[in-house]
């Protein structure tokens, strides 16, 4: 499978949709590639994902202005003679406007004012050359502390990407359709004493030969209590279970985000499947809370309360399951959030902060597993969002007073240490808002006890 491109035409919707929205003119950025280790040796260049979601694809050095009146015009660095030697003939500017469908002019015709509303660039060299053009400071990276015209414009790319139009629903089941593929290699190439490495290599194998990058530094780890591990060095013992949390990216820029846990000896052990379970139900529930108008922050602890739940199931906590998650007993193995917008970005539209993933009016919650909740939004139809909740061994957690607190006396240590097989689990899906209820983008990954051993037979 290689991934399609979306007709010019949607992108041409898009920033149509846009300017209705705005209050004034507005510059989009591409950015620039940054250098990895010096000037000429420089990571791939993926441009902004704001730019990137309106001309569909990534040109360095370019920018795009939108007016309310609709007008749109590209602007760029002409191709340079000089450097065909090194990577061959590029497109002119007239090449460009012909397949974008989009004016295209030099970039040195490109005039800024204290008007122009912007959105800050991740990188620094852009964020300068911005500041710059438009006489005021834009901070890299700084789309969560915005001022003046720059809100509006964020609040219109808020409500522009939030609910993804057909086309950006296409690039997404692509997205899924391609990690689904990369996961199930994964499984497939597991055999204990071999490296994480090996297994990260398959799985993004699959991933490169079907035209996309990966989404985000892909965590493939025997230690899963680590959130966001990214090492590969370590070798997979008979007993492991190995997690895998890596997602496509097409050319476009969406994403696949998906967490699978599969056991190196290709079947769990007894303590490894009833965990796995346990998260299992745990996922299902709060996937079976996604539909139009609920609340997230309730899918969240519709996940929270089935994962104590089974928790109390194992012999692990004690007490009754709505005083056990209401004082907070989730959190001491699931302490992050169910979830996130997922889109363009792996995490959607996070540059702008907490101005995106919160409805007006709501703020992040203080409470020990509510407090990393990236999103607390009503859900509509055309949104997209992961659900991911986990079981992890955690000892910043476990071993701290401070943290586990009164919820000792409900901790059974005893039965909790006949799980030491069992570091970190998560089970994580792409989930698309519909009309009636939900889709589960990446249903082809396996997912079940059964699924599982059986793919890693293959």
């Amino acid at each position: 499978m290689w991934t399609k491109a979306s007709d010019a035409a949607a992108f041409a919707a898009r920033r149509a949709r846009l300017s209705k929205l705005l209050q004034s003119p507005a510059l989009l950025v591409a950015g620039q590639s940054r250098p990895r280790n010096f000037q000429h040796n420089r990571f791939p260049f993926r441009a902004e994902s704001h730019f990137l979601y309106l001309v569909g694809r990534s040109i360095e050095g370019a920018a795009l202005l939108v007016d309310p009146s609709g007008d749109a015009t590209l602007f760029a660095p002409p191709a340079d003679p000089e450097a065909e030697l090194w990577t061959g003939p590029m497109p002119t500017l007239a090449d460009l406007s012909r397949e974008l469908g989009l004016e295209v002019r030099p970039l040195d015709e490109l005039r800024g004012s204290p008007e122009l509303a912007a959105l800050p660039p991740q990188d620094f060299e852009s964020a300068l050359w911005l500041s710059e053009l438009l006489e005021r400071d834009l901070e890299p990276g700084s789309g969560a502390e915005l001022e003046g015209v720059d809100v509006a414009l964020a609040e219109a790319m808020i409500a522009l990407r939030l609910r993804h139009d057909a086309a950006a629903i296409e690039q997404l089941r692509e997205a899924a359709q391609v990690t689904a593929r990369a996961h199930v290699a994964g499984m497939r190439a597991t055999r204990p004493h071999e490296r994480e490495a090996s297994v990260r290599s398959a799985m993004e194998a699959q991933i490169i030969a079907s035209g996309c990058n990966t989404a985000y530094g892909s965590i493939v780890t025997v230690h899963g209590e680590v959130l966001h591990n990214d090492r590969h060095d370590g070798v997979l013992g008979d007993a492991d279970l190995l997690l895998a949390d890596v997602g496509a990216e097409t050319p476009e820029g969406f994403a696949g985000d998906v967490t699978r846990v599969w056991p190196v000896s290709g079947r769990f052990s007894a303590t490894q499947r009833a965990a796995y379970e346990v998260v299992l139900a745990s996922q299902r529930a709060a996937i079976a809370a996604v539909a139009p108008g609920a609340r997230y922050l309730d899918v969240h602890r519709a996940a929270g309360l089935a994962l104590v739940e089974g928790l109390i199931g194992l012999g692990i906590l004690r007490g009754s399951a709505p005083d056990l998650y209401a004082r907070g007993a989730a959190a001491l193995f699931f302490p992050h959030g169910v979830g996130h917008l997922l889109g363009i970005d792996v995490h959607d539209l996070e540059d702008l902060g907490d101005r995106a993933g919160y409805a007006p009016g709501r703020s992040r919650a203080t409470a020990p597993g509510d407090r990393y909740l990236r999103l607390d939004r009503d859900l509509e139809p055309g949104m997209c969002v992961t659900i991911e909740p986990g079981f992890y061994q955690i000892a910043r957690i476990l071993s701290r007073p401070s943290e586990v607190g009164e919820l000792e006396s409900a901790l059974d240590r005893d039965k909790l240490s006949r799980f030491a097989d069992v570091r970190g689990i998560r089970i994580e899906d792409d989930v698309l808002v519909t009309l009636k209820g939900c889709e589960v983008l990446s249903e082809a990954v396996p997912k079940s006890v059964e699924d599982v051993q059986h793919a890693m037979l293959g």
